[in-house]
């Protein structure tokens, strides 16, 4: 791959599945693990998607203007929340949100734009910022939604049928039918559930029997 483009830190649908279950169910209650505009830019450097030389004067930033921190904090919430529910909705095999759909097209917007660059060997293809390094973070964690709906296999898209996880996942099992996150957390929680209410049930029936 071409060095100038090798560094665009694009990322694979399992990073933005991450980023959008940043927000999730713990004990039956939403939770948000991003907080805060520094919880979102030390996600974003843990993730890979942000240039790291870029990571700094945002740090600054944010540290120094409390306001834009929330702005910033404000609009990565929007753009997860509007994934999450562009997500949902292929899972559901409905219509998202015009709302959803009109943020994710915004992120989309901010991506990189590809230019001719003089190079050693004559021209290579190089590539310039649109919008600012948060704008392009989304745009990246955006795009393996678009790519799996265009040229994937959405349908593999799920969502945990445990009722207190509701986490996002891909479904790579040879059958498509995988229902839990996680067969050894989820999964076994909800059969345990179901066995103990299918034993309740037949406790139930049993004392309902005449003598």
């Amino acid at each position: 791959m071409n060095g100038s483009l090798a560094d665009q830190h694009d990322v694979d649908l399992d990073v933005t599945f991450d980023f959008l279950n940043t927000r999730e169910l713990e004990s039956g209650a939403l939770v948000d693990h991003l907080e805060t505009a520094e919880d979102v830019l030390a996600w974003f450097a843990d993730h890979g998607v942000v240039h790291p030389e870029l990571l700094e004067p945002e740090r600054e930033r944010v540290a120094a203007d409390r306001a834009m921190g929330e702005r910033t904090l404000g609009r990565v919430r929007r753009i997860r929340d509007a994934l999450r529910e562009v997500t949902d909705a292929i899972v559901e095999r409905r219509g998202p949100a015009p709302s959803a759909l009109a943020e994710v097209n915004r992120a989309l917007r901010a991506r990189e734009v590809l230019q001719l660059e003089p190079s050693d060997e004559g021209v290579r293809v190089g590539h310039r910022h649109v919008g600012d390094p948060i704008d392009d973070a989304l745009a990246r964690l955006a795009e393996p939604i678009v790519r799996e709906i265009s040229s994937g296999r959405p349908e593999r898209l799920r969502i945990c049928d445990n009722e207190t996880c509701r986490w996002v996942f891909y479904d790579s099992s040879p059958t498509g039918r995988r229902r839990w996150c996680d067969m050894a957390t989820c999964g076994n929680r909800e059969k345990a559930r179901r066995h103990r209410e299918r034993l309740k049930g037949a406790t139930a029936h049993e004392g309902a029997r005449p003598d």
